[in-house]
Parts: structure tokens; sequence; C-alpha cells
């Protein structure tokens, strides 16, 4: 049970995280200052920055929530039983969806991962584990040996990841009139040929018999 004093500073981070987010949305991140939200949140500006160290760090917690519903579905739907390369395939063209709503909110927050802090681009990294996902999706495959044996589960799920981070801040600077999951199934399904295990051809199989 949260004492009093918990849940009151609880209830004060959500209004200050609901507050940034409808402002992002309403003048555009880099329009909005930290004391813009405070004053809507109606706190002072050494309060937010009690709850949130940088500006940045609101876009965080969205990611996170986002991934976590993500996360959710995708492993409910590997629990049923599933294909893994069609839950990965589901879940990429949820991020696609989601990217093109979230443009505003999820564009600075893909910076963030690239920030030249590398503190912060490592608080990024694990605020938002897209590849530790992408490898609960593909771990059933490698069990079955249908992936690579030479790369790592962990290297090929976070080369995936960087593919998807590469893809929305392509999309989102050069060729936002285009839409983002074609962008996106373009180079997941170049790193799928690259990942996947191939068979031996039967004619090979029977020079090495």
């Amino acid at each position: 049970m949260l004492s009093l004093r918990e849940r009151q500073k609880q209830r004060r981070r959500d209004r200050i995280f609901r507050t940034a987010i409808h402002l992002f949305r309403e003048k555009g991140f880099h329009q909005t200052t930290a004391t813009d939200i405070a004053k809507a949140s109606h706190v002072s500006r050494g309060t937010f920055f009690n709850y949130y160290a940088y500006k940045e760090a609101v876009l965080l917690d969205f990611g996170a929530q986002l991934l976590g519903e993500l996360r959710e579905q995708a492993l409910a739907e590997l629990g049923r039983g599933d294909p893994p390369l069609e839950v990965l395939r589901r879940l990429w063209e949820r991020l696609a969806e989601v990217s093109e709503r979230e443009r505003v909110l999820l564009s600075p927050l893909a910076y963030e991962l690239l920030n030249p802090d590398p503190q912060r681009a490592k608080t990024a990294f694990e605020a938002l584990p897209l590849g530790d996902l992408i490898g609960e999706i593909l771990r059933p495959l490698r069990a079955q040996g249908k992936l690579r044996q030479d790369m790592s589960l962990e290297r090929i799920s976070r080369s995936i990841a960087d593919v998807y981070l590469l893809s929305a801040l392509r999309w989102a600077a050069y060729t936002p009139q285009r839409q983002l999951k074609d962008e996106m199934n373009k180079f997941l399904n170049l790193m799928l040929e690259g990942a996947v295990a191939r068979e031996t051809p039967k004619r090979e199989k029977a020079g090495k018999a």
C-alpha cells in the first residue's frame, strides 16, 4: 500500500505527464518549454525537474507505455501459438501505425536514442527495449534452428530494432508524405533475408554425403 504522500506524488507526476503530452501535441515538442509544462500543471519549474530531469524524459515515459502495450499484444499472440514471424510482422505494422499517428512525439523520442550524451542515450535505450521484445518473439525460431547461428539472438534482434529507428527517422525527416509502413516493411524484409537460416540445397547435401 502506498502512503498518502506517495499517492500524492504519483498523482502529481501523472498530471505533469498528461499535461506535457497534451502541450507537445498542441504546440509541438520543440515549441513547448519546461516552464510551459510546469505552469499548465500548476507546479513550479523546480517541481517539474524533480520528476523529469529533462523534457525528453517525459517522452521516454510515453514511449515505454506504448512499447508495453505492444509487448502485451505480441506475447499474447505467441502464447496462443501464432508463428513468430507473423507476430513480428504484426508488431512492425503496429509500430508503423503508432509512429505515423504520434509523429510529433516519436520523432524527438527517436532522436533521444541517438543523444550525444552517452548517459542520456543509455537511459533512452533502457527505457525503450524494442530489441529485447523482438528477441522474445524470435527466440522460438532460434530454438528450432531457424535463425542463423553465427550471430547471437541479441545482435539480430537489436539490429532489427535499429532498422525501425533509422526507417522512422528517415521517414519523418525526408518522406512524411509516404506511408511509413511501406518503408519499414522493405527494410524488415531485407533484414530477415539475412537473419533467417537457409536450408542447404538437396544437391549440396548429396555432394557432402
